[in-house]
């Protein structure tokens, strides 16, 4: 398969600086060769720039970096839509604002190919405020509430050329959610599996429900990872850490069953901060599973030194 890496150095929803290195961390941890010796042919574009700003403000006191937000999310939807003409696209993030505009490209791109786009949404929140709603200012907890055409971005955020159906939207491991997102999630038609949903299903029953509802629509399927997926305990490297997240066994799982399915065609690694890493031990776990996403077995691992 034919990869791009594209780095999308973006920091401006989160509150702990450093995701801006994010793009480097997972280079440096060898996400190019890891996915080129599993035989794909992988090209890195560098980091995108956002386009000019424009001044913005919005009623909401509480949000902040509007313009920013809204500039590179213009650059990520021309971005996205552009390199998924022929190949994969994987988004090196940068912070969880960046999916508003990757989501928003890659939709018009599935639209155009007469073919619906399905998002499998892997985060401990669900990111459903709008600039209304919102009470931190966050913007990284906006983005899906953008691409499913949620009301409150008009005059602000780019117009969407093909929201993203709500009812193709699953969001697994959520275990941090504010009462205006529970209260909007309530009648929206995106499915939610928080932890708890985890713990008495398993999330290979959760995911492979999902799939099927994929590959019956002939759908193209977006997966949005976000580090603080993972249990903090594996996973350190992230501003917003809540504990209770998947473990190692559930999260190669569930890249091994996407593999298996055959139907991922874009990519997002979100939220991660070298700078709050342990010696590179997030950036070195989210490249294995990117391998594993893309076709890394079991079997194919070489026993780890103590």
């Amino acid at each position: 398969m034919d990869c791009k890496l594209i780095g999308v150095p973006l920091q401006i929803g989160a509150g702990q600086l450093g995701c801006e290195m994010g793009p480097s961390a997972l280079r440096v941890a060898g996400l190019k060769v890891a996915l080129e010796e599993l035989g794909h042919r992988v090209s890195d574009l560098g980091n995108v720039s956002p386009a000019p700003l424009r001044d913005l403000q919005h009623p909401n006191a509480a949000v902040h970096h509007l313009p920013e937000t809204v500039a590179w999310t213009e650059a990520l939807i021309e971005t996205a839509y552009l390199e998924s003409a022929n190949a994969m696209p994987i988004f090196l993030g940068g912070d969880h604002a960046l999916s508003a505009g990757t989501v928003a490209g890659l939709s018009r791109r599935a639209a155009e190919q007469g073919r619906p786009l399905f998002v499998l949404w892997l985060d401990a929140h669900t990111d459903f405020h709008t600039l209304e709603t919102t009470k931190s200012g966050n913007l990284h907890g906006t983005p899906v509430a953008y691409y499913t055409g949620r009301h409150g971005f008009a005059g602000y955020f780019p117009p969407l050329s093909h929201p993203v159906d709500p009812n193709n939207v699953c969001m697994i491991g959520i275990r941090s959610v504010d009462p205006a997102e529970r209260a909007a999630l309530k009648d929206s038609g995106i499915t939610v599996h928080d932890m708890r949903m985890i713990d008495e299903h398993g999330v290979a029953a959760l995911l492979r429900e999902f799939l099927a509802k994929v590959e019956a629509a002939n759908g193209l399927l977006h997966v949005s990872f976000d580090v603080d997926f993972l249990d903090p305990s594996i996973a350190p490297a992230v501003g917003t850490t809540v504990p209770g997240g998947a473990s190692f066994r559930e999260a190669h799982l569930v890249m091994e069953m996407l593999h298996d399915s055959g139907l991922v065609s874009s990519l997002d690694l979100v939220e991660l901060n070298p700078f709050l890493d342990e010696r590179g031990r997030t950036a070195t776990l989210m490249v294995d599973l990117t391998a594993s996403l893309m076709g890394k077995r079991v079997l194919d691992r070489p026993t780890r030194a103590g």
